[in-house]
């Protein structure tokens, strides 16, 4: 015969694993969706090229290089944690603030350079 304690401490192990299951697993918005969004991509695409920047104008950088690379290594933690937050995406205003950040960088580069 059935025990009703074992048959109930058997669905409350049950439940626990499937919580947990739903716990760990990522959001339903965030796969394909997180990694390829388009106000991250422009943002990273971006970054990338100041990095690209960067690594150029190495040598002319009036010994700014460090610097300007420890800036450009904050904005992109800056995005990360913001995309982080969000689920994997970052809102029309995150996006604003970082390009605002890198046009800023993009300008010091420029000063720098000459």
């Amino acid at each position: 015969m059935n025990n009703p304690d074992k048959l109930q401490g058997i669905a409350v192990a049950s439940l626990a694993v499937v919580v947990g299951l739903i716990a760990t697993a990522p959001p339903s918005f965030a796969g394909p969706f997180a990694n390829n969004h388009p106000r991250r991509a422009e943002v990273l695409h971006r970054d990338s090229n100041i990095n690209g920047k960067l690594s150029k104008d190495y040598g002319d950088l009036g010994g700014h290089y460090g610097q300007l690379e420890h800036r450009d290594q904050q904005i992109h933690n800056q995005e990360r944690r913001e995309k982080n937050a969000n689920g994997g995406y970052i809102s029309k205003g995150e996006q604003r603030q970082l390009n605002g950040e890198e046009n800023r960088l993009n300008s010091r580069i420029r000063a720098d350079k000459h």
